[in-house]
């Protein structure tokens, strides 16, 4: 798998795109079954499963393997508790199977701070 669908600040133009070395296409798009939260004050998003529609972009590496290991660790794969998990979704509307980080730090989200980005749509910061 050659594809990453990302939703937040790695988005293009976001401040981290700069870390998805080798995207050779990236296009508008969106999952379903999940809803977009906003962390405050840490300034970042995050994507847990629910009863919603999130719109990001698909990205399409060159060599998506040799990208993965710095973006798991922004992510924060290797942090006890991780912060997220990289699982296959299946993105829209092209049907394609792509990596997301999806959000699984539950302390984090039980604190104050989260909140709700009903649009689903994460703004660039």
């Amino acid at each position: 798998m050659d594809k990453l669908f990302v939703y937040g600040t790695l988005k293009p133009g976001g401040r981290n795109f700069h870390l998805a070395r080798g995207v050779v296409r990236a296009e508008p798009a969106f999952v379903d079954g999940f809803v977009l939260l906003h962390f405050h004050p840490e300034g970042y998003p995050a994507m847990v499963r629910g009863a919603g529609r999130v719109y990001g972009a698909l990205l399409t590496f060159a060599d998506l393997d040799a990208a993965l290991p710095v973006l798991d660790r922004l992510e924060g794969l290797d942090l006890e508790p991780p912060e997220y998990a990289r699982v296959e979704v299946s993105v829209q509307p092209s049907g394609q199977r792509a990596w997301t980080y999806l959000y699984v730090n539950e302390t984090r989200l039980a604190a104050p701070g989260v909140v709700p980005v009903p649009s689903g749509d994460w703004p660039l910061q």
